[in-house]
C-alpha cells in the first residue's frame, strides 16, 4: 500500500519527488533566452538546491537572447550553492552571445564535439537614422549644416554603442575572472564577435572538457574540485541517477504568449474585442475575449523589450480608427490612425535579438485589415446618408396628408394613419391636400398643395 502512494503521490506532485538527493539534474536551454526560459531555468535550479542535487548541467543550445533573461539566469548560477556545469550540447549545437556569457558564469564549463561558442557582441537596441545625402542642389551652407548634424549624430551613435559594448566587456571579463577563464579571449568575443570551436575553447582555456555526451560528461566530472566562496567541494558523480527537468506546461504557455508576434495578436484582438463590446453593450462575449486577450497580452510585452512611445503609438491609431466608426470624418480620422498603428507596430520591439521581432508580414496584413475594417464602415455610412429618412419626425418632411377638421380653428389632418395638429400661413378646408414643410414638436408647418 505504502509504495503505491509514494508512487500516486510522486506522479501528483511532479518530477522533484522523483530525484534523490545526490542526483545529476540536467536543464536544457534550447533556441532564443526569453522570459520563458529564464523562468523555467531559475525555477528548476531551486528545486535542484531543495532536492540536494550533487550537480546542475544547463545543456545549451542557443543563438542568443534578451540582456534581461540572460542576467536572471547568470544571477541564478552565482548564487547557486549547487555546482551548475555549462554544457554545450549535443554535437552540432552552439552557444552564442548570451549562452557565451552563461558558459562563463558556470562552476565548470563543457562542450560536445562538433560545437562552437562565441558572437558576444551585444546588440544594439533601436539606433539612430541617418541622414540622407546631400543634394546637388543644396547650397553650401546646407552641406555643411546637414554635415554638422550628420558629425553630431555619429558621435551619439558611437558614444551610445560604445556604452554598451563597455558595460558587456567588463561583465564578461568579471564572469571569466571569477572562474580563472580566459578573460583575454572573452573580450574578444565582446569586440570582435569571436568565436571558438569545442577543441580551442579547451585549448584557450576557455572550457574545462570536452564530452562527446551527457553521460561521458557525468563520467568526466567524478573526482573534480569545484571552489567557490573560499570552500572546495570533490563532485560524486559516480553511482548519481540523471534527472533530466523538461520545461512543464507553464513554461510552454509563457513562450507562447512572450513570442511578439503572438503578443501583438492578441493584443489587438483585446483591443478590438472591447471595442466591439462598447459598441454593442450587453452581448458579452466580446468584452470577456477582448479583456482575457488584452490582459494576457499586456502580461506577455512587459517581460519583452518594447518601446512604450510605439505602443502609445499603436493605441493612438486604433482610437483615431474607432473614432472614424464613431464620428465619421470621411477618411481624415481613419487615414492618420492607419499611419499611426503601422509605425507603432514597426518600432514596438526594442531589439533586434533573433526571435524577438514581430514578423513584417503580420505587420502588414494586420494593418490592411485595420484598413479594409475602415473602408466597410466608411462606405456603411455613406450608404446610409444617401438612403431616404425612414423613421422618426424627419421622415415627414415632405408628405402629403389631408386635412380632416378645422373645427374652432384648430386644424387637423390625417398622415399615415396618425392625427396631426397643423398650422399654415392660408386658410385650409376639410379635404385640401397639404405638403408637411417643417415638424415642430406635435405640430406640422404644411402648406396646401395646388
Amino acid at each position: 500500500m505504502m509504495p503505491k502512494l509514494f508512487f500516486l503521490m510522486s506522479f501528483v506532485l511532479g518530477s522533484s519527488m522523483a530525484s534523490m538527493p545526490g542526483d545529476v539534474w540536467q536543464l536544457e536551454i534550447n533556441g532564443p533566452i526569453g522570459p520563458a526560459t529564464s523562468d523555467y531555468i531559475v525555477r528548476s535550479m531551486e528545486d535542484a538546491q531543495n532536492s540536494a542535487a550533487e550537480v546542475i548541467i544547463l545543456r545549451m543550445d542557443t543563438p542568443g537572447g534578451l540582456d534581461q533573461a540572460m542576467r536572471e539566469i547568470i544571477q541564478t548560477i552565482l548564487a547557486s550553492r549547487v555546482p551548475v556545469v555549462g554544457y554545450v550540447g549535443p554535437q552540432g549545437s552552439r552557444a552564442a552571445s548570451a549562452g557565451t556569457y552563461i558558459l562563463y558564469a558556470s562552476h565548470i564549463a563543457a562542450m560536445a564535439p562538433a560545437t562552437n561558442l562565441g558572437a558576444a557582441t551585444p546588440v544594439m537596441i533601436g539606433g539612430a537614422p541617418t541622414l540622407p545625402g546631400s543634394q546637388p542642389e543644396e547650397t553650401q551652407q546646407g552641406k555643411d549644416t546637414n554635415e554638422e548634424k550628420a558629425d553630431t549624430l555619429r558621435t551619439t551613435e558611437d558614444t551610445l554603442k560604445s556604452k554598451v559594448v563597455n558595460d558587456a566587456q567588463a561583465y564578461i571579463r568579471s564572469l571569466a575572472e571569477l572562474r580563472g577563464r580566459n578573460a583575454e579571449w572573452a573580450v574578444r568575443a565582446v569586440t570582435e564577435a569571436a568565436t571558438l570551436t569545442a577543441e580551442e575553447a579547451l585549448e584557450l582555456n576557455v572550457i574545462d572538457l570536452i564530452a562527446e555526451n551527457t553521460p561521458a560528461l557525468v563520467e568526466a566530472l567524478h573526482g573534480r574540485e569545484v571552489a567557490w566562496d573560499g570552500e572546495t567541494q570533490i563532485l560524486d558523480t559516480a553511482d548519481a541517477n540523471l534527472h533530466e527537468v523538461e520545461p512543464g506546461w507553464r513554461t510552454d504557455f509563457l513562450r507562447v504568449i512572450t513570442n511578439p508576434s503572438v503578443a501583438y495578436i492578441l493584443l489587438l484582438l483585446g483591443i478590438y474585442g472591447l471595442i466591439f463590446e462598447f459598441s454593442s453593450p450587453g452581448m458579452g462575449a466580446g468584452g470577456i475575449i477582448g479583456g482575457i486577450c488584452l490582459l494576457t497580452a499586456l502580461y506577455a510585452l512587459q517581460l519583452l523589450p518594447i518601446s512604450y512611445s510605439a505602443l502609445a503609438l499603436m493605441l493612438l491609431g486604433l482610437v483615431l480608427m474607432a473614432a472614424e466608426g464613431f464620428s465619421p470624418s470621411f477618411g481624415a480620422l481613419g487615414l492618420g490612425g492607419i499611419a499611426a498603428f503601422l509605425l507603432g507596430s514597426i518600432m514596438l520591439m526594442d531589439t533586434n535579438v533573433p526571435g524577438f521581432r514581430i514578423a513584417l508580414p503580420i505587420i502588414l496584413a494586420l494593418t490592411t485589415v485595420s484598413a479594409l475594417m475602415l473602408l466597410l464602415v466608411l462606405s456603411m455610412i455613406v450608404r446610409a446618408r444617401k438612403q431616404p429618412v425612414v423613421s422618426g419626425s424627419a421622415a415627414l418632411v415632405g408628405e402629403t396628408a389631408e386635412v380632416v377638421d378645422t373645427g374652432d380653428g384648430d386644424i387637423r389632418v390625417r398622415l399615415n394613419g396618425e392625427f396631426w395638429r397643423v398650422q399654415s400661413p392660408g386658410a385650409l378646408q376639410p379635404g385640401d391636400r397639404v405638403t408637411v414643410n417643417q415638424v415642430s414638436g406635435l405640430v406640422l408647418d404644411v402648406k396646401k398643395k395646388e
